[in-house]
């Protein structure tokens, strides 16, 4: 199976927002972002999963009128601190989730733990389906525990992962992969 994992497009965004499932606005390069990623997929595949966030739907949308919400595919829950910047969050909070951020729970929110069983469950459905070429539209959160599964990497090492703002990761998933 070819997976397609776009991230969004470019949103805007005041510096240092915490914006995991916040709705943004996206930027005006929109239109000119959207051609590039619609411009690297291929002309025909299965099935378009997106996040409910706006700034995924609407590149799903011109992608296809067929695309499915998979509300499983939001980005981390950073709860309480959700719409904050970094700098006026509790600090002694942020360095206790920092330090430990796959298990530690954001006040309010969920621990990169807890978003990687979802994602798994998702990810074990998407697996049993006979597709070909499934696309992703999701968050660089989403995508980067999506390749740790595929690829096999711990989940302290996903901030590696390079995912850029309407970057599209193509990988080749056998059956072996994920197990």
């Amino acid at each position: 199976m070819e997976v397609y994992l776009i991230r969004h497009t470019t949103p805007l965004l005041s510096p240092g927002l915490i914006y995991g499932r916040t709705d943004v606005p996206l930027a005006d390069t929109f239109q000119e972002e959207c051609k590039a990623v619609l411009a690297g997929l291929p002309a025909d595949f299965d099935i378009v999963y997106s996040s409910p966030a706006t700034r995924c739907v609407a590149l799903a949308e011109l992608i296809t009128d067929n695309y499915m919400i998979e509300h499983r595919l939001q980005e981390f829950d950073f709860g309480e601190w959700e719409g904050k910047t970094w700098d006026t969050v509790d600090q002694a909070q942020l360095h206790i989730w920092m330090d430990d951020f796959v298990n530690v729970t954001v006040p309010g929110g969920e621990s990169m733990k807890l978003m990687f069983a979802r994602l798994q469950e998702f990810w074990a459905e998407v697996r049993e389906l006979s597709h070909k070429r499934v696309i992703i539209v999701s968050h660089a959160g989403v995508i980067r525990q999506i390749l740790a599964m595929i690829r096999h990497i711990p989940l302290n090492q996903i901030f590696d992962i390079q995912v850029n703002y309407g970057q599209t990761i193509v990988e080749l998933v056998t059956e072996s992969d994920c197990d």
